[in-house]
C-alpha cells in the first residue's frame, strides 16, 4: 500500500505516520507521478486532480471543510473522504476570545489612545460573566468556545442544524429555526457556520435587526454567511456594540474595501485556523494516524464527510 502525504509535516509527524502503518510505503511530497500510485492521500489536493488518480481509495483532508470536493463532479462517490474535524477547535476558540474580550474591555480604544499618548478613561466595560452567548454552529469549534464561555460564567445557547440534545458545553440547544428568538436574547453572537446553501447570507439586515441592541457579533465560519453591507449598517447605526470577523468576501479583502474603515469592526485575515498553532498541526496528524490504523483493520474511519454538507457526518 502506498500512502502519499501532501500536507506539511515535520520529522516527528513523519515518524508518527509511519509508525501508525509500518507495513505501508510512504511518500512525502506532491509529485504527480508519485500521487498516481497512491491508495491513500493525506492532505489537500485540488479537487479536479482526484479524477486523475485511479488508485486512490481514501483521501484524508487537512481541513474541516470539504465542500469543494463534494461539489466537484469528477470526485467519485466511492472515494472515502474524511476531514480534520477536531483539529482546529482549541486555537479557533481562543482566537474568538481574543477578539471578544478587547471589545468588551475597550482594549482597542486603549490601544488607539496609547498611540496618541493619551491617558484617558474609555468608560464602562462589560463582562462575559452573566452574559448570554449564542454560538451558531455547535460542532467541534462551537463546543470548544461554548466550554470557555460557560466556564467564564456565560449562559451558552448552542445552535445546530438538527440535533438539539443538550451537551455539557451548553445550557440550552436549538436549531436554525430558533435563531431569531435566541438572537434577541444574546449579548454575544458567535458564528462558526460552514459554507452551505442554507448558510449563505444568513446574517442579513433582518437578522442583525433581530439581535439584541448592543450585542457583539463574531464570525469565524465563512464570509459568505454575512451580508457585509448590512453588518456595516448595523455597526454604523450603533445597534451592534462591536463586531469581529476572521473571514470575508472576497479573500484576500481588497485594500479599498469599506470594511477596513468601519467603526467598531475588527478584522483578522482568516488566521484563526490553519497551522498557526502547533497543537492544531499535531492534532491533525493524530487524526490521520488514528484513521490509518482504522483503515488497515477495515474499521470505520473517523470524520467521514457528509457529501450533502461538505462537513463531518
Amino acid at each position: 500500500m502506498k500512502i502519499a502525504v501532501v500536507m506539511a509535516v515535520n520529522d516527528v509527524h513523519k515518524e508518527k505516520l509511519q509508525a501508525a502503518l509500518p507495513e505501508a510505503e510512504f511518500y512525502f511530497g506532491k509529485d504527480k507521478k508519485e500521487l498516481a500510485d497512491a491508495e491513500v492521500i493525506i492532505g489537500n489536493i485540488p479537487p479536479k486532480d482526484v479524477a486523475g488518480l485511479p488508485k486512490l481509495k481514501w483521501l484524508q483532508l487537512e481541513t474541516a471543510g470539504a465542500n469543494t470536493y463534494c461539489s466537484e463532479p469528477t470526485v467519485p462517490q466511492s472515494l472515502l473522504l474524511t476531514n480534520a474535524t477536531g483539529g482546529y477547535g482549541i486555537n479557533i476558540a481562543e482566537h474568538i476570545l481574543g477578539l471578544l474580550l478587547p471589545m468588551m474591555k475597550n482594549f482597542y480604544q486603549y490601544d488607539a489612545n496609547q498611540k496618541q499618548g493619551l491617558w484617558k478613561d474609555a468608560g464602562k466595560v462589560r463582562t462575559v460573566y452573566g452574559s448570554t452567548a449564542v454560538v451558531v454552529g455547535f460542532g467541534n469549534i462551537g463546543r470548544r468556545v461554548g466550554l470557555l464561555l460557560k466556564t467564564m460564567g456565560a449562559h451558552v445557547i448552542g445552535i445546530r442544524r438538527r440535533n438539539t440534545a443538550l451537551v455539557p458545553e451548553a445550557d440550552e440547544m436549538g436549531t436554525l429555526e430558533d435563531l431569531d428568538r435566541y438572537l434577541a436574547q444574546a449579548d454575544i453572537v458567535i458564528s462558526a457556520l460552514p459554507d452551505t446553501p442554507a448558510t449563505e447570507r444568513i446574517y442579513n439586515k433582518a437578522r442583525f435587526d433581530a439581535m439584541k441592541p448592543q450585542a457583539y457579533f463574531i464570525n469565524v465560519g465563512r464570509g459568505i454567511a454575512v451580508v457585509q453591507e448590512d453588518l456595516m449598517d448595523a455597526l454604523a447605526s450603533g445597534h451592534l456594540a462591536g463586531a469581529a470577523i476572521d473571514v470575508a468576501v472576497p479573500e484576500p479583502l481588497p485594500q479599498d474595501s469599506p470594511l477596513w474603515k468601519t467603526p467598531n469592526l475588527h478584522i483578522t485575515p482568516h488566521v484563526s485556523g490553519g497551522f498557526h498553532a502547533q497543537i492544531t498541526w499535531d492534532r491533525i496528524v493524530d487524526i490521520a494516524c488514528r484513521n490509518l490504523k482504522h483503515y488497515a483493520k477495515g474499521e470505520p474511519l473517523e470524520n467521514i464527510v457528509d457529501r450533502a454538507t461538505g462537513y463531518k457526518k
